[in-house]
């Protein structure tokens, strides 16, 4: 029997032969693209609103593909979720089961607890702990199972993000005729931090299984091949890390491949008269300010809302903002909250949210309207639409599609976008106000700057970011990766 922990495997051969109905692509994330409402027996299942799903549409749609992950659903036996559909929206859907253990070691654990803050420049202290890491290795271990079980010969397989960094090379040793894909959707840290790892080996030779390792950004890429040189003593040339293998060496290849949004799709329900009217209620709502000023995040440590806020309340109480030309509209959608931190910065939000009102709202009219809660994405929509400013300030972010959500949302040019440097999405976006989110003082000016900016300014402003996020579309991602990955880009 295979002990926790331990990350060797036996060689299986390939699977039959390719027939009509295999997949062409496998998708293989934590999180199946399917949720459920209700209780046994009255399961409900229908399609889920996460990123990721959204983001993969384009490069699922004209061929067959099948999507690995769990289901949400606590599995105490191992057998899979009652009732799961095998299909949807002509998406094959096959689980990897998952206790309450699981949850907690390798998802809430060692993902959540040691990578996503360590990823994230250890904005809060990671912690490690053995137990944590042998639930990952055995849950990344069943996913690679599931995963060769179920491809075709010669298939391609794409895995996604931090919780499953493992599967790379726990694949390949199952089966070495597939093609696989990695992409890693938050940032990959500098060496220096990165070397804390007490399994930073593991964690990086499971990377190498994959023939294309994925970035957001280039310096996240340069990251990776940093820690390869110094931790594994490899020595990467270019965009390329010769991996000894048998008696000779493989070839994988590292890129940065920015992620993008459906921008078409947005800016449709954009211009819609329903989301036009909630847009014009939503302001009404607010007050009728000339200047609505919005945040939408997950309620998370590393998005910087805290400080953010911070800046509004200093920024009106110093006669920076007037306050009865600006007000606030801050969203904050739960999330993990049963990890330790997420709970702190939420009840350091609600405090901050609290005293700023209490110190400059009035009756009925607070100075930031703050919603704890998630949101349907025809009202976000309507949001975007309503507010004259965006503020994204994360400490650290690996692209952060809210910007561009709200970007192309703006269908008449206007609107203006706060952007921390410190999110790929910067990279890109360079005619927008960018700041230190770090630098309380620089985001009280940049807010007046926005304030103090003409309509031209904003315009001109505007029509560069909407260039960009049109041009550099989730389709364009999707296909620039695959295309990559099957060797057609040099």
């Amino acid at each position: 029997m295979r002990k926790h922990g331990d990350m060797s495997s036996s060689h299986e051969g390939p699977s039959a032969d390719v027939d009509a109905g295999a997949p062409t692509l496998i998708v293989v994330a934590n999180r199946l693209p399917i949720e459920s409402i209700g209780e046994p027996p009255d399961v409900v299942w229908q399609r889920s609103p996460g990123g990721l799903v959204s983001a993969l549409e384009p490069a699922l749609q004209g061929q067959r593909a099948m999507w690995i992950g769990w289901s949400g659903r606590l599995s105490e036996d191992g057998e899979p979720t009652p009732g799961l559909p095998s299909e949807l929206d002509g998406v094959l859907i096959d689980e990897v089961p998952q206790s309450a253990d699981d949850v907690r070691d390798y998802y809430e654990g060692f993902s959540n607890g040691a990578l996503w803050p360590l990823y994230h420049d250890a904005v809060v202290g990671p912690v490690y702990h053995r137990h944590e890491f042998m639930r990952y290795v055995d849950v990344n271990r069943r996913f690679a199972e599931v995963v060769a079980k179920a491809a075709p010969a010669r298939g391609t397989v794409w895995v996604h993000d931090y919780q499953l960094q493992l599967v790379p090379r726990l694949l390949r040793e199952l089966r070495p005729d597939l093609r696989i894909g990695f992409f890693l959707h938050i940032p990959f840290p500098p060496v220096e931090l990165f070397a804390q790892v007490p399994w930073r080996r593991q964690l990086l030779e499971g990377l190498l299984g994959a023939d294309l390792v994925g970035f957001q950004t280039i310096g996240a890429a340069q990251n990776f091949l940093a820690a390869v040189r110094r931790l594994l003593a490899l020595h990467p040339g270019g965009d390329r890390v010769e991996v000894p293998e048998g008696a000779g060496y493989r070839t994988v290849r590292v890129g940065s491949f920015p992620i993008g949004i459906d921008a078409e799709a947005f800016a449709s329900l954009a211009r819609t008269p329903e989301v036009q009217e909630r847009a014009r209620e939503i302001r009404r709502e607010l007050g009728d300010y000339p200047l609505v000023f919005l945040g939408v995040d997950r309620l998370d440590y590393t998005k910087g809302i805290d400080i953010r806020l911070r800046a509004f309340g200093e920024a009106m109480a110093d006669g920076i903002l007037d306050p009865d030309q600006v007000t606030m509209l801050q969203v904050a959608t739960p999330s993990r909250e049963n990890v330790g931190e997420y709970q702190r910065i939420r009840d350091d939000v609600e405090l901050l949210v609290g005293r700023i009102n209490g110190d400059l709202g009035r009756v009925g009219d607070p100075a930031i309207h703050y919603l704890r809660q998630p949101m349907a994405r025809d009202e976000l929509v309507a949001m975007y639409v309503a507010a004259d400013a965006i503020l994204v300030t994360p400490l650290r972010d690996g692209m952060n599609l809210v910007v561009k959500e709200y970007i192309a949302c703006r269908t008449d040019g206007t609107g203006a976008v706060v952007l921390s440097e410190f999110t790929g999405a910067a990279h890109q976006l360079q005619d927008a106000f960018q700041v230190n989110p770090y630098d309380l003082d620089q985001l009280k000016r940049t807010l007046a700057a926005v304030a103090r900016a003409t309509p031209a300014e904003l315009g001109e402003r505007m029509q560069a970011l909407r260039a960009n996020v049109f041009e550099q579309n989730v389709d364009r991602w999707a296909r620039s990766f695959l295309a990559t990955l099957m060797g057609a880009l040099t």
